[in-house]
C-alpha cells in the first residue's frame, strides 16, 4: 500500500509537469491561427500563474477539509478539463477563460502533494518527485511536436495530453481508499500528523519566525531558474553568437540537467541533509554562472555553464520544500508550503519579463549578472533563516 500510493503520487507529479511546457511549444503555431500577437502568450501564462497563487494560498484550508487525496484528484480533473477545453478552443479569449481552472488545479496539486511527501516520506522521494515533474515537462513538447509535424495541429497535442490527464484522474479517484487507509494508520491522538485542527491564516503564518526569509529564498530561486531557462537561447545567439539550433539544444539541456540532478540527489539527500544540498546547489550554480560569463571567444564554457547551472538548481527546490515541516512545524507545513508556492510563482511570473526589459533597453550581456544577484540573495537569506532557526532551537533546549 505504501509503495502503491507513492507510485500514484509520482504519476500525479508527471501530470503536473505535462501541461507546463505545452503552451511554449505550441504558441508559435497557435498565435498565427488565433491571429493574436506573439506576446499574448504572456497573458495566458500570467492568468495561469494567478490561479496557482490563489490555490496555493488556499491549499491549507482545502487540504484540512477534504484531505490530500481528494484535493489532488479534483485538481487533476480541473487541469484535464481545462486542457481538453484548450483542444477545442478557437479564440484567444476562450484560452484565457480556461487558463483559470488550469491554474487553480495546478497550484492545488503542487502544494498538497509537496506537503504530503514532506510529511510522510524520506527526502529522497522529494527529489525524485520533482524529477518526475521534469519528465512531464520533457514529454509534452515531444507530443506536441509529433502532432505538429504530422499535420494534426496543436489542438490534437492538447487533446492527447488532456486524455492522459483524464486517465490519471480516474486512477486518482480509484486510489482514494489508499489515501484514507494511510491517513488512518498515521493518526495519533485522534489527529493526523501535521493537522492542528484548523487552517493557519496567512497573516499568522507569515509572522512565524523565519517564514519571511524562506519566502525570499523561494522567490529568488524561482526567479533565477525561470530567467535562466527563458533567456538562455537569446543570450547565446545574441551575445555569444552561437547558432540558433545549438543554442536551443543547450537551453533544453539546462532542464535536462535539473531533471537528472534531482534523480542523482535523491541518492545522497538523506546523507547530506536539506541544508547542505541547498548550499551545494547554490555553489554549483555560482560556478555555472561564472562559466557563462567568461569573456572567451569560444562558446564552449558558456554552453557547459548552462548545464552546470541546471545541475546546481536540481536539489534546491525539493530540499527547501522537504525541510518545511522540520523548520516550521508539521502543524504549519501545509499553510507555509502553500505560501511558498505562491512566492515561487511570483518570481517565475514577473522576473523573466523584468530581465526582458533590461535586455531590450540596456543589454542582454547582463544575463549572468542578473542571475548572480538572485542566487546570492537566495544563499544569503537561506543562511540567515538557518541561523535564526538554530537560535530558536537552542532557546527551547535551554
Amino acid at each position: 500500500m505504501y509503495s502503491l500510493l507513492l507510485v500514484i503520487i509520482y504519476l500525479a507529479f508527471i501530470s503536473l509537469g505535462l501541461p507546463d511546457s505545452l503552451l511554449g511549444s505550441a504558441w508559435p503555431v497557435m498565435n498565427g491561427e488565433l491571429d493574436v500577437p506573439m506576446s499574448y502568450a504572456g497573458i495566458i501564462s500570467m492568468i495561469i500563474s494567478a490561479g496557482t497563487v490563489i490555490s496555493g494560498l488556499s491549499s491549507d484550508r482545502l487540504t484540512r477539509k477534504f484531505g490530500a487525496g481528494w484535493v489532488t484528484a479534483v485538481s487533476v480533473l480541473l487541469t484535464a478539463v481545462a486542457l481538453f477545453g484548450f483542444s477545442v478552443s478557437d479564440s484567444f479569449w476562450m484560452l484565457c477563460a480556461l487558463a483559470v481552472p488550469y491554474g487553480l488545479g495546478a497550484g492545488a496539486i503542487d502544494a498538497a502533494l509537496n506537503n504530503y511527501v514532506a510529511l510522510h516520506y524520506a527526502s529522497r522521494h522529494m527529489s525524485w518527485l520533482h524529477c518526475f515533474w521534469g519528465i512531464g515537462t520533457m514529454v509534452s513538447p515531444y507530443i506536441m511536436g509529433a502532432c505538429l509535424t504530422r499535420g494534426l495541429g496543436w489542438h490534437s497535442g492538447y487533446r492527447i495530453v488532456s486524455f492522459l490527464q483524464i486517465g490519471l484522474t480516474i486512477l486518482l479517484f480509484c486510489s482514494l481508499p489508499l489515501w484514507k487507509k494511510r491517513q488512518s494508520q498515521e493518526k495519533g491522538n485522534g489527529k493526523e500528523a501535521g493537522d492542528s485542527g484548523r487552517a493557519l491564516r496567512l497573516r499568522d503564518a507569515v509572522q512565524i519566525s523565519g517564514v519571511k526569509l524562506v519566502l525570499i529564498v523561494f522567490f529568488a530561486y524561482c526567479a533565477m531558474e525561470s530567467t535562466t531557462g527563458l533567456w538562455a537561447s537569446s543570450y547565446l545567439v545574441t551575445w555569444r553568437h552561437v547558432g540558433a539550433e545549438t543554442a536551443a539544444r543547450f537551453a533544453s539541456l539546462f532542464y535536462i540537467g535539473i531533471t537528472f540532478g534531482r534523480f542523482v540527489s535523491g541518492f545522497v539527500s538523506e546523507r547530506l541533509g536539506d541544508r547542505r544540498l541547498i548550499r551545494l546547489g547554490g555553489v554549483v550554480v555560482l560556478f555555472g554562472i561564472a562559466m557563462v560569463a567568461l569573456p572567451m571567444a569560444s562558446c564552449v564554457p558558456a554552453l557547459a555553464g548552462l548545464v552546470i547551472i541546471g545541475l546546481g538548481c536540481a536539489p534546491v527546490y525539493p530540499s527547501i520544500i522537504h525541510a518545511t515541516p522540520a523548520n516550521f512545524g508539521k502543524e504549519n507545513s501545509q499553510a507555509i508550503i502553500g505560501i511558498q508556492m505562491a512566492s515561487a510563482y511570483v518570481g517565475t511570473t514577473f522576473m523573466p519579463p523584468v530581465f526582458g526589459l533590461i535586455a531590450q533597453h540596456i543589454s542582454i550581456a547582463l544575463y549572468p549578472a542578473f542571475l548572480l544577484v538572485f542566487v546570492i540573495l537566495m544563499l544569503v537569506m537561506s543562511e540567515r533563516m538557518n541561523r535564526r532557526l538554530d537560535k530558536m532551537a537552542a532557546k527551547k533546549t535551554n
